[in-house]
């Protein structure tokens, strides 16, 4: 299967201010055709062999796949996290109308 076009990447942040910075720059950048921070979310993970259980926002940016790299760079530029999560998914599919909107709201180039 080819590589997708665009992708979703996802980090999560202690709080929702943290969140809105990334999207925030991630959008200013052009790296983003848009950004959600949503939350809070109940977060329960594994850290330094404890169980933790802590409140966290989403922040999903919409990319061109090959600005992944550069997404990536500024999440962990921006995070408080020493090991934020950054997950990478690909865009299947989507209406024609909306995946020329990301086109056009995107570098064309990383």
């Amino acid at each position: 299967m080819p590589a997708s076009e665009f992708c979703q990447i996802t980090t999560t942040t202690e709080t929702q201010a943290e969140a809105r910075k990334i999207a925030a720059a991630l959008v200013g950048q052009r790296l983003a055709a848009c950004a959600h921070v949503t939350g809070p979310v109940e977060s329960t993970y594994r850290w330094e062999g404890a169980v933790e259980c802590t409140s966290e926002w989403i922040c999903e940016a919409k990319v061109r796949s090959d600005h992944t790299a550069a997404v990536t760079s500024v999440i962990t530029e921006l995070h408080s996290y020493e090991v934020p999560a950054v997950v990478v998914l690909p865009v299947v599919e989507a209406s024609p109308a909306y995946l020329q909107w990301l086109r056009s709201e995107t570098k064309s180039d990383a």
